[in-house]
């Protein structure tokens, strides 16, 4: 894969390259601090890494690939943050939602605050893993829908095979 640095919004502080080919990226910056910020992904698949130093690392993805962004932050009294954000990578021309980390943003699939919801997402993701679908794949409209019911307070639906299937054959009608 041959990386660029032109035709995208300009390069990281860290020097992480802007597009892969023709396409832009979108960066995810990770930092881990040991009990006092905690940022990891829980899927996704990057096509570049950049590591800036021991405790930080930008992770980049092409449009149209979902990743899940968790962050925790600690005080000496307990937990400041927790929150997880489902998000689809942009192209140049779609519109966005600025996500802190992420620039330039993407699209938010589902965004939660607050421990019990973050747990709650991720046993949903845990789920999803077990129907032996990767998370990354699952559809877009699937994450929507969590969003919202857990919004409404309400129990989001299990992604079934079923709903898989009609998925991909949906993606297929789209290039």
């Amino acid at each position: 894969m041959r990386l660029c640095t032109g035709g995208g919004s300009a390069p990281t502080a860290a020097g992480a390259s802007t597009c892969l080919g023709d396409l832009p990226l979108t960066h995810v910056t990770l930092v881990w601090r040991e009990g006092i910020r905690e940022d990891w992904l829980r899927f996704g698949k990057p096509v570049a890494e950049s590591i800036v130093d021991r405790r930080t690392r930008i992770e980049s993805y092409a449009p149209g690939q979902i990743f899940a962004l968790v962050r925790w932050a600690a005080n000496d009294y307990g937990t400041v943050r927790s929150t997880l954000d489902i998000v689809r990578a942009v192209g140049r021309t779609e519109a966005y939602t600025t996500v802190p980390q992420i620039d330039p943003g993407g699209e938010l699939l589902l965004s939660v605050r607050g421990w019990a919801r973050v747990r709650r997402v991720l046993a949903l993701i845990d789920a999803v893993e077990a129907a032996a679908t990767d998370p990354c794949e699952a559809a877009p409209d699937y994450w929507r829908h969590v969003h919202n019911r857990l919004a409404a307070g309400l129990p989001p639906r299990a992604y079934v095979p079923r709903r898989h299937r009609a998925w991909l054959r949906r993606r297929k009608l789209w290039p």
